[in-house]
């Protein structure tokens, strides 16, 4: 019999392990099997190989879906895809059910995560495998409530968990801050000496992935969805239309062809090579992951799941025992992804699991003497923002991704399989889900293969790290540079990261900040970083409170509202709309009244963070609707520089050669005018409620322009700004954010946006009849804009109470530096159920609740700040 105590000790005298190249790749196959907690459940009798003897049940020559992957993403979107309706749906599994990593996952529920969305996800999976499934079909699906306790070895990482009970009361998520005696009475055999407290959730649980994917499989046959196993996927058949857009024909298969225009890629670590099949891009990377089984512990049964995020390490109660498991800085890779592992499993490295080991140790003392029963060390996939894969991807029509769940694919796939569901049979999914959009990433990413391993690597690591709201990655960073960046550089700008790009953050007045290459933490035999400039004031934002340079920002933001201030916005994607049907298609796509002249086209700026996202969604509009115009991407080619503040019009006077005044050049219009000798493109416009111009300036320009900028304003107070000070002015005027204030389920109603819907006129747009039926039924919510006079720092998932109940959470906060105080946006709703009126939202008595404290507030129709929009039109 092993012990933890003993491997700790065996593992600490080995020499050092020879880090390089060859330590980052895994064994090429799987092991001899070993012993693991659902053996009993998911092997049958050994025999010949199951594929050899060809698939389960004959194949349709047709189906109206084929998701791909038996896993719990492929058993959870079969499920919905049929209980929404769906006829003609077909699983194929290349050997059986849970065949590849989805029968070795630890199976953990815990239903607090810092995102709202994922909550809601969490919450769907839960009602599935504890309730639905089972009243569907009478068979048990394994489910155990046995709770989740998140361990707090610090004081920050209480503070996160105090987020998430905000948080979870918005969702009726049930869960207690706990002392370290509580915690000890709950659970007698951790240690607490270490402990500043935990988050106890009663409702947290655990699920078998065999007696999951089985209820599911069968729940989804039951209504008429076919589950067919040994039958291996070996081609995408893809066919062009008449407008040269590439669709899916066709799946094929080891045993024959299956016609469908929709294939679902749910084949976890094996989905690049599907993708490869249809010429998809899809950016994930296989790693081992383990966990050891012990044997029987006295007193460990009923015992909540434990995760203690600071020593990286979870606890899962296995009957009598625990698994232990956790993810460590140097994870391995496996290079060589077999299409033959199935029911397989790695050998364990303890070089690498040591870690853990220590960790559980500590937090439960006996398991120094307790047994090891089995060890499982299988394949997982992660992704380069440990977000999952989702939606239709950008190169392929029909082609659907349903994979990259970073460990969670249990857990998430309830909810993420009903989303892909609605996505697959209306075109949208129902919740937000563009976190997980696989449009999100840029096309110059998806198959660069550094930047992916090096953010997945990342991901990984970070798996447990506080979930800080200002952090930003170390790795695949300087992918895309725009022309001022090394300008910007020397004056002290700290970037920030967003899709590849590197934006201006803040500036600092201690020197340049440069981001170096990814060290990868100092595994593998990389040398880490030291007196890392860059990392160090990123280390400074590892806070719930106000940063050490929150007065730098001051500084930055109040600049802009006394004199000017100049911001970089190259990153931002410029499209060109053009063609004979453009006015069309900007008739059907923008909500607003944006009609032009026959025969014009249309010039988008597009925030950089989701210039793909619009570029596919657009892209999508024009092929569905088959306009005759074509979208041009010319987001390399043009930079832009936003000067704002009340001084803006009189530095860019000696600039430009036209006439700013308001008459010559109103607010909301555009001119061709020369810059410093460039043709540029200047529009009157402004993102944070001052007097400005935006320049759209040709790539070889922006130096000299912007130089010439900075010169004209160095008499007029004129500084450099970047994104956080734009967070914090943009809120303070009541500029809405796009994923944080906006989002694909909200509609411009609730926003209160109405404005920029053409709804007088009859011209039809995407989304008006839901407009309309919206505006004629009430509004089941309303944003609204409150502020805190208290200087406490907030930054959204804050609960919002109104006459003693919660009626919604927040979206979006930061502090607004000329008001001088804390400004949050959130959704409210009416608990009774009833439509959201203004006079509901004006005689509440609210409150925001802030890591389990209260702070009265005062909610707004309108921005408290310049709420007649006189700044934006030059009156001070």
């Amino acid at each position: 019999m092993a012990w933890l105590s003993r491997a700790l000790r065996v593992a600490a005298t080995c020499p050092p392990p020879v880090l390089g190249p060859r330590a980052l790749t895994g064994r090429a196959g799987p092991t001899t099997e070993k012993s693991v907690p659902y053996q009993r459940t998911l092997k049958e009798a050994q025999g010949p190989s199951a594929v050899a003897q060809g698939p389960s049940q004959p194949l349709p020559s047709t189906a109206n879906v084929v998701v791909i992957g038996g896993g719990s993403l492929g058993c959870q979107t079969l499920y919905h895809l049929a209980k929404l309706g769906v006829s003609g749906a077909v699983l194929l599994e290349r050997e059986r059910l849970t065949s590849g990593t989805t029968w070795h996952t630890a199976g953990l529920l815990w239903q607090l995560r810092p995102s709202d969305v994922e909550v809601e996800l969490l919450a769907h999976t839960r009602r599935v495998v504890s309730r639905d499934l089972e009243e569907e079909t009478g068979l048990h699906t394994g489910w155990i409530q046995n709770g989740g306790l998140f361990i707090a070895s610090n004081r920050q990482r209480l503070d996160e968990y105090k987020r998430l009970m905000s948080l979870g009361k918005a969702y009726g998520v049930e869960s207690h801050v706990l002392s370290p005696a509580e915690t000890k009475a709950l659970y007698p055999l951790m240690n607490v000496d270490d402990l500043y407290g935990t988050l106890y959730v009663p409702h947290d649980g655990t699920m078998d992935p065999a007696g999951t994917c089985t209820t599911l499989a069968r729940a989804a046959a039951a209504r008429g969805a076919q589950v067919i196993e040994n039958c291996p996927v070996t081609g995408i058949h893809v066919r062009t239309d008449d407008f040269g857009v590439r669709r899916v024909a066709a799946v094929e298969t080891e045993h024959g062809s299956i016609q469908t225009p929709c294939v679902v890629n749910c084949a976890g670590v094996w989905a690049s090579a599907v993708g490869r099949m249809a010429g998809v891009k899809v950016p994930l990377v296989a790693m081992h992951h383990a966990y050891v089984v012990t044997e029987r512990i006295e007193g460990i049964q009923n015992m909540p799941n434990v995760r203690d995020h600071d020593a990286s390490v979870y606890l899962r109660l296995q009957g009598d025992a625990l698994s232990v498991g956790g993810y460590e800085a140097n994870p391995i890779f496996w290079e060589e992804v077999s299409d033959k592992f199935a029911f397989g499993l790695f050998d364990l490295d303890w070089d690498v699991f040591t870690q853990h080991i220590e960790g559980a140790i500590n937090r439960v003392p006996v398991l120094e003497k307790t047994g090891v029963k089995s060890t499982v060390c299988g394949p997982e996939s992660f992704t380069p923002d440990h977000k999952p894969l989702m939606g239709e991807a950008p190169e392929l029509r029909g082609f659907y991704l349903g994979c990259g769940f970073n460990s969670a694919g249990m857990m998430l796939g309830g909810g993420c399989g009903q989303e892909l569901a609605h996505w697959i049979i209306q075109g949208r999914p129902e919740k937000d889900m563009y976190s997980y959009d696989i449009r999100r990433f840029h096309h110059l990413l998806t198959d660069h293969r550094r930047w992916i391993r090096e953010r997945s690597h990342e991901s990984y690591a970070k798996n447990y790290s506080v979930v800080f709201p200002h952090d930003e990655p170390l790795a695949g960073r300087n992918m895309r540079t725009d022309p001022l960046h090394e300008e910007l550089l020397a004056r002290g700008c700290v970037f920030q990261e967003r899709q590849g790009w590197e934006r201006p953050g803040w500036f600092t007045p201690q020197g340049t900040a440069p981001v170096l290459q990814y060290d990868y933490y100092g595994a593998y035999g990389n040398q880490a970083h030291e007196d890392y400039t860059y990392g160090c004031l990123l280390g400074d934002e590892y806070t719930f409170d106000f940063p050490p340079h929150h007065d730098v920002i001051k500084k930055e933001c109040l600049a802009c509202r006394g004199a000017a201030a100049v911001f970089n916005m190259s990153y931002f994607g410029k499209f060109y709309l053009v063609g004979l049907d453009a006015r069309k298609a900007a008739d059907w796509l923008f909500s607003a009244d944006v009609s032009r002249p026959p025969g014009d086209g249309y010039y988008l700026a597009v925030g950089g963070a989701v210039a793909q996202h619009n570029w596919s969604h657009i892209s999508t509009v024009l092929q569905d609707q088959k306009f005759r115009c074509q979208l041009i991407d010319s987001s390399e080619d043009l930079g832009m520089i936003s000067i704002q503040g009340p001084a803006s019009r009189t530095i860019l006077q000696e600039v430009l050669d036209a006439d700013l005044s308001n008459e010559a050049f109103p607010f909301s219009t555009h001119k061709l005018v020369r810059a410093a000798g460039h043709l540029v493109r200047a529009m009157r416009l402004s993102f944070v409620g001052e007097l400005g111009w935006e320049l759209h300036v040709p790539r070889s320009a922006c130096v000299p322009v912007y130089q010439a900028v900075m010169t004209a304003g160095t008499k007029h107070g004129l500084v450099n700004a970047g994104y956080r000070a734009i967070d914090s002015l943009s809120i303070e005027k009541g500029y809405r954010h796009w994923h944080a204030d906006l989002r694909p389920d909200d509609s411009p109603l609730e926003a209160g946006l109405a404005f920029t819907c053409k709804l007088k006129s009859a011209v039809p747009f995407l989304g008006r009849e839901a407009l309309e039926k919206q505006r004629a039924h009430g509004l089941p919510r309303r944003l609204v804009c409150f502020t805190v006079d208290e200087k406490v720092p907030m930054f959204g998932l804050e609960a919002i109470w109104r006459n003693g109940q919660v009626v919604g959470h927040i979206r979006r906060a930061d502090f607004g530096f000329f008001i001088d105080k804390t400004l949050a946006y959130g959704y409210i709703r009416d608990p009774s159920g009833g439509p959201v009126s203004l006079d509901f939202v004006k005689s509440g008595d609210y409150a925001l609740e802030r890591m389990g404290v209260t702070y009265p507030a005062q909610a707004h129709l309108r921005s408290p700040f310049d709420p007649d929009n006189k700044r934006v039109k030059g009156i001070y």
